[in-house]
């Protein structure tokens, strides 16, 4: 449970356009501020703070408005969704997500989606009329969504497209196949890559990153989850990112300034300039 040292510099910045900066884990526990430290050492210049209730998506908004490195996304959890709703409180919890979304540094809706490997066919029901409302929220703020997709693929996709998907869709942490992959493709959704690709059982995902369009593709570490090889099991943050990049450069047998640079263009054409002149601007 020690922290890996970081690592070689990428040749170009780039973002970890989903994490959870507020997760302590490990020996050596690493504040927020030093987790972004390390990660422009790394090269790594951004990242998007993700929220998965109301009390961290509230945090995620206010680190994001404390310091210029950071953009937030607010949701409720789909694992959250039955539970709210069990209690009565799925509304008012929406609602405050909601008033969230329309803060400046507040660049996306998420992590929000349908998961049926915790939720039973009784939580269905709250997770989709969760779902459908954070996809409301996020057209309505004209912002991104991060989509949440566990043993769901087939009910998200018809979700998206009975709904309507906004203009910037994320499948965070891609877990799906080369036919997602295409489906994503078809309909301009981006799909984000984490650890989880440079696992040795995973093939599927690097096979899916092989067919994903390159200005729809995206890079994530989940931190302090689904650490990267060499290096799994160990904490995860922010400034492990390149061990997932150099090997999708590998998959992709692609130079690894050329996929940074691609990376770099991609996130920001979703989330805006994390600079906040630019986005004032």
């Amino acid at each position: 449970m020690t922290r890996p040292e970081v690592p070689e510099a990428l040749p170009i910045p780039l973002y970890d356009n989903h994490t959870h900066l507020e997760f302590e884990d490990g020996i050596d526990q690493l504040e927020p501020l030093e987790s972004l430290d390390r990660a422009e050492a790394a090269g790594v210049r951004g990242v998007v703070q993700v929220g998965t209730d109301l009390e961290t998506s509230r945090w995620s908004a206010q680190l994001a408005a404390s310091d210029p490195r950071v953009l937030a996304a607010v949701a409720l959890h789909p694992n959250e969704a039955p539970k709210l709703f069990a209690r009565g409180e799925l509304s008012a919890h929406l609602s405050e997500i909601s008033r969230l979304a329309a803060e400046p540094r507040v660049r996306a809706v998420g992590e929000t989606g349908l998961d049926f490997f915790r939720t039973g066919e009784d939580g269905r029901e709250a997770q989709i009329e969760a779902f459908e409302t954070h996809i409301d929220i996020a057209k309505a703020n004209g912002i991104a969504m991060q989509i949440h997709d566990r043993d769901a693929h087939d009910e998200v996709v018809a979700t998206l497209l009975r709904v309507g998907a906004p203009e910037k869709t994320v499948f965070h942490c891609f877990s799906g196949d080369a036919k997602l992959a295409r489906i994503c493709n078809d309909r301009g959704w981006f799909m984000s890559f984490a650890g989880t690709m440079t696992f040795k059982n995973a093939p599927a995902l690097r096979e899916a990153l092989a067919v994903a369009k390159p200005e729809l593709i995206l890079a994530e570490t989940d931190a302090p989850f689904l650490t990267p090889e060499p290096f799994r099991g160990r904490p995860n943050a922010p400034y492990l990112l390149p061990h997932t990049v150099r090997r999708m450069a590998e998959t992709l047998n692609m130079p690894l300034d050329e996929l940074c640079a691609q990376l770099a263009a991609n996130t920001e054409r979703v989330y805006g300039s994390w600079d906040p002149e630019e986005a004032a601007a």
